[in-house]
């Protein structure tokens, strides 16, 4: 048999239980303001969402490249660092490969979309767009 003391202890957790359960959803609804609040568009984090930059290497069409001034090249790069600057962090230039007739230019970017976008703002031709899959080197045949 039980004793009295065990049979009020349980009702009591029993009651106990309730009561928190009770005080809980109270919290919830005055934290919410109502149900209808958690169907909204939760809170936004001031944490922005890390983007990925894929690499891309663009083939430029520019005939004479490979016989420009030190200062048309240095305009040309001055060009693309104000739109790259008005883009924001989603777009960088990594490097640029000057040949006769053509530039090469390596970009990370979120996506070729953006590449696009700043071709476009620099009046830069952007001939073929090609996203780098991987990189070897003499180091990968080691």
């Amino acid at each position: 048999m039980e004793s009295r003391f065990n049979q009020e202890r349980r009702g009591l957790l029993k009651s106990g239980c309730k009561f928190v359960v009770a005080a809980a959803l109270a919290a919830l609804l005055t934290v919410g303001g109502s149900t209808s609040a958690f169907a909204e568009e939760p809170a936004k984090s001031p944490h922005k969402k890390k983007v990925v930059l894929h690499t891309y290497v663009i083939e430029r069409t520019i005939p004479g490249a490979g016989n420009f001034s030190k200062e048309k090249l240095r305009e040309i790069s001055q060009k693309s660092n104000g739109v790259l600057k008005d883009m924001g962090p989603d777009i960088q230039w990594v490097d640029s490969y000057v040949t006769d007739d053509k530039i090469y230019c390596v970009y990370r970017a979120e996506n070729e979309d953006l590449i696009r976008e700043h071709a476009k703002r620099g009046g830069f031709p952007a001939d073929r767009i090609s996203e780098v899959k991987t990189m070897i080197s003499p180091a990968t045949g080691k």
